[in-house]
């Protein structure tokens, strides 16, 4: 087992206060003699039944589960109430914790669980609502048939908790009850709806972006700022669709799919609707007023950006990590015939993974039980959001469309500007439960633009005196307030989705369930095991506004109705029409690549599509090189196999590596330690293996490139927080004379800290090095040894300078003990008490590293803040590729295990397998059930 490691230290004091209190029970349990007993029993005391038989009350029937090797489970019903029933009960046996947990976090109830120190994010949850959206997609929104299913879903898990509690549910919640008496409640199906809201959060689109572009304003001019944020190059990498066009109130994809040439032409230009837009277009003032703006909207939206990185992410840091592959070829090109889909999603490292393997199985296919599908679920929440049923096959990734805007409000005690109008605010009164301390109570004002998110505390009562707005603003008063507007605040019908994704049968029903997935929008690609050589296809499903004036880039006024989203003639939002959102079918290029790179070419004129679904895409980096891999592939030997799906999976090739390793050669070094360091680069072919030292040395080049051209230009609120430099007194930029500085330390969080790294910033300085004199690569001396720099090359051999010592410092002086792996390392972190608890607590329940390869936007994933280190911050959370033509040969993986019970044996057991990129046999077929199932366990009623 890989060694463990001790995370950083906990910020929140009172919820570490409470976290050693678990600690010192736990303590307690590992003691001698009768303390012993009690530390095994209560480890052990969690584990589920995995053989014989137990009732279940409410069941009609018996259900069978049965579980491979690595605990993987797969249920047998002769109903759906019993499937759903059985379902959540197996779900609770694995991984009540982590459930429990977040059904807590959506409805901003942590403190009821660990105390005072969580009070600040559940009152920022409080205030977005996302229980009361919930309880209303239920109560309104959802079909008879899901909230049939989600209530057999809740009884099971119910089954399960009857007469547990304390060890009996799981080692963490033995501490907790210990420490606090605690009881967990009964399990609802709005708990599982809430769910959700949590995925629709950290897939929520570009509101960090939006974030940081304000306050990027006051340092930096909008010239600059659209220099950081380039237009997507269309001229380079590919959409998912091409030569679609929305015709009779349709979509209609481009009939012959093309054959593989993008068709765009140049990307559109600064200031057109698909274009990166400017400050004024959303109303915000230019540069001259942002540079005199002072503490005002700055002050609101640093707050606001640290509440985001406190606030658990399920999924994983907004911004670049976020991302996901999947790609599906048809059988023409093929060895099998038919179709092979892959899918791995970008999230978050977590222990244990966000996803649950499964299978759920009617034994025989009827009216009454409608389900014969496996894959990917999400403990907490019935069905299968991921994988395949016995006729089609689907994946996911982030669209990214932009669902989220701010709004500047100008307040009054009576209420909000509208219109020169005063509107009273909706508001809503809660009380937060906090364990060992008093209640706290809190009100939430709702504008119609929102919540006022800048209401979650007394820090962000008011704003400042000025805040960078066009000059026709109202009078600011006390500041301006901060309103979000997110499509995941209206009630949706995703959750029916989820069932009609399961139950789909070809490209028609998977359209129609796709219709339902409202929030978050997804890319959703299919294939089907129809026809000669299969199906595949693609949809774009999602709630995407159309907007009124502006573009979604920038904080927008909110006292001006031109601003708000459009709305029809009943009063509701206006949203793109469903039968408008993209979609393809069979293109005749014979796959199709979906990895967060631009969905279509928004704009105007011919080949355009007519809306603007966001600006702020991915920016092609591993869609346009899985889309080499394809055509390389089937140009050398015509067909692709299902171990070339998984090679592509792991493909470790670094896009930037290639464009800057060629001149970082030919860079004039005297240091002979950094030259030495330097020809670790003759001969790279830029793979990021994990035994690699020249991976391992060009990632610290590019870091230090990116924080000496970039890092070093932020203003302190995107700078990692602790970095700390001298800047001028009027904070425009770094020191020359001593006389003039100050010293200003970064405050954001590790990350969201900029500059990031991701693709994005692959696309700034591939612009820029074309200008080998342009003022990003000035930067001044520091101390007697390092001289200022003002051209490319200069600021590159001080990087590299600075990257030589960097490692020897972190990795030894010899560079032959250097290895990408040793850099980047992921340790797998159990949710809230071994992420932020102390040392034993982490010890105890977390494991790691493990070395890994890959990188920032490679197709293997494993992503890294380049502001903050190279520690792994997202992965492909689990890999899978489906084999339309024999559903048992299909291959997965999870990140971690089946269990989420620390020391049970399928805890991390797939771990190593996903480190080295390898593959699990995935048995659907009742035979390669039986053959691979080593425990069964019925459930009777």
């Amino acid at each position: 087992m890989p060694a463990n490691e001790t995370a950083p230290p906990v910020k929140k004091k009172g919820r570490r206060a409470r976290l050693i209190v678990l600690v010192l029970v736990l303590a307690l349990f590992a003691g001698l003699g009768y303390g012993a007993y009690w530390g095994v029993d209560s480890v052990r005391a969690s584990f589920p039944q995995t053989t014989g038989s137990l009732k279940v009350p409410g069941l009609t029937g018996t259900v069978d589960v049965k579980r491979d090797a690595h605990g993987i489970p797969q249920l047998y019903a002769d109903n759906d109430d019993d499937l759903f029933r059985a379902q959540g009960f197996v779900h609770a046996q694995d991984r009540f914790w982590e459930m429990d947990v977040r059904r807590h976090m959506t409805s901003g109830r942590l403190s009821e669980m660990f105390g005072s120190g969580q009070v600040e994010t559940d009152a920022f949850l409080r205030t977005l609502g996302w229980r009361q959206v919930a309880q209303t997609e239920y109560d309104k929104k959802l079909s008879d048939e899901t909230k049939k299913n989600l209530q057999a879903y809740a009884d099971g898990v119910n089954a399960y908790l009857k007469g547990k509690s304390g060890k009996d549910l799981s080692v963490e919640h033995a501490a907790l009850k210990l420490s606090d008496d605690y009881q967990p409640e009964q399990w609802s199906p709005v708990d599982s709806v809430a769910w959700l809201k949590a995925m629709a959060w950290d897939l929520r689109g570009n509101m960090q972006d939006e974030i940081d572009r304000a306050l990027m304003s006051t340092k930096l001019s909008q010239a600059q700022i659209d220099e950081l944020y380039p237009p997507y190059p269309f001229d380079r990498n590919k959409p998912i669709v091409e030569g679609g066009k929305v015709e009779g109130g349709k979509y209609v994809p481009q009939a012959s799919g093309g054959s593989g040439s993008t068709g765009s032409g140049s990307a559109p230009a600064i200031g057109s609707q698909a274009s990166t837009g400017t400050g004024t277009a959303t109303g915000l003032a230019d540069n001259a007023t942002a540079q005199g703006a002072t503490v005002g909207l700055r002050t609101q939206l640093t707050s606001l950006a640290k509440t985001l990185d406190e606030i658990p992410a399920i999924l994983g840091p907004n911004g670049s990590g976020i991302g996901s592959n999947s790609w599906v070829i048809s059988g023409r090109y093929t060895t099998t015939g038919k179709p092979l889909l892959a899918n791995d999603p970008h999230l978050s490292p977590q222990l244990p993974s966000v996803w649950y393997q499964m299978g759920l199985h009617c034994r025989t296919v009827s009216p009454q039980c409608q389900y014969d599908v496996a894959g990917y679920t999400f403990s907490g929440m019935p069905g299968v959001v991921i994988g395949h049923n016995a006729e089609i096959a689907w994946g996911m990734t982030n669209l990214g469309a932009d669902v989220t805007d701010l709004y500047l409000e100008q307040v009054k005690p009576e209420g909000y500007v509208y219109d020169n109008k005063v509107v009273p605010f909706t508001t809503r009164d809660e009380v937060i439960k906090v364990a060992g301390g008093a209640s706290k109570k809190m009100t939430v004002r709702i504008t119609n633009n929102g919540p006022l998110v800048s209401d979650r505390s007394d820090e962000l009562g008011t704003v400042g005196s000025r805040a960078p707005v066009a000059g026709s603003a109202p009078d600011r008063g006390n500041g301006y307030a901060v309103a979000l507007r997110w499509t995941a605040l209206e009630p949706g019908k995703s959750m029916d989705a989820v069932f009609k994704l399961d139950k789909a049968k070809d490209f028609k029903s998977f359209r129609e369930a796709a219709a339902d997935f409202e929030v978050p929008s997804q890319n959703l690609i299919y294939a089907d095991n129809k026809n000669l050589n299969g199906n595949i296809g693609y949809q774009a499903p999602g709630r995407i506004p159309v907007r009124g004036a502006g573009d979604g880039r920038m904080p927008a006024p909110g006292w001006d109705s031109k601003y708000a989203w459009k709305t029809g003639k009943d009063g509701n939002v206006e949203y793109i029409p469903q039968n408008e959102l993209p979609f393809d079918s069979n293109p005749s290029r014979g796959y199709i690549v979906t990895a967060n790179q631009a969905v279509v070419e928004s704009g105007t004129g011919a080949g355009k599509y007519p809306y603007l679904l966001t600006t702020d895409w991915g920016y092609g980096a591993r869609s346009q090189r899985i889309n080499d891999l394809i055509e390389a592939k089937i140009k050398d030997s015509g067909k692709i196999s299902t171990d070339d799906m998984r090679a592509m999976q792991m493909d470790n090739s670094s896009e930037i590596a290639a464009l800057l390793t060629p001149m970082l050669a030919k860079i004039d070094v005297s240091d002979p330690d950094v030259r030495s360091a330097q020809k670790l680069l003759d001969g790279w072919n830029y793979t990021q293996e994990p035994d690699s030292a020249a991976a391992a040395y060009f990632n610290a080049v590019w870091r230090n490139i990116l924080k000496l051209a970039f890092g070093d230009k932020m203003p302190k609120e995107l700078r990692i927080e602790g970095s700390c430099m001298n800047v001028r007194a009027d904070s425009r930029g770094p020191a020359d004379e001593l006389a003039e500085v100050v010293r200003e330390c970064g405050t954001r969080g590790p990350d969201s800290a900029q500059p990031d790294g991701g693709d994005r910033w692959f696309e700034v300085v591939r612009r820029l090095v074309k200008d080998e004199k342009s003022p990003w690569w000035s930067s001044p001396k520091k101390g007697f040894t390092q001289p200022a720099t003002a051209t490319r090359d200069e600021l590159f051999a001080r990087a590299m300078h600075d990257a030589r010592w960097e490692l020897t410092a972190k990795l030894g002086k010899d560079q032959s003990t250097w290895s990408w792996g040793r850099l980047h390392q992921l340790t797998l972190k159990n949710q809230t008490i071994g992420t932020e608890g102390p040392g034993f607590m982490q010890w105890l329940l977390n494991r790691g590293p493990w070395n890994l390869g890959g990188g920032e936007a490679t197709v293997n994933a494993t992503g890294w803040n380049a502001s903050s280190g190279y520690g792994v911050t997202w992965v492909p959370s689990m890999r899978m590729v489906v084999n339309l033509n024999d559903l048992d040969k299909s291959r997965w993986i999870n990140l971690t295990g089946a269990s989420g019970h620390a020391y049970n044996g399928n805890y991390t057991d797939q771990t190593t397998m996903w480190a080295k990129g390898e593959l699990l046999d995935w048995p659907f077929g009742k035979d390669a059930v039986d053959k691979a199932t080593v425990d069964t366990l019925t459930l009777k009623p």
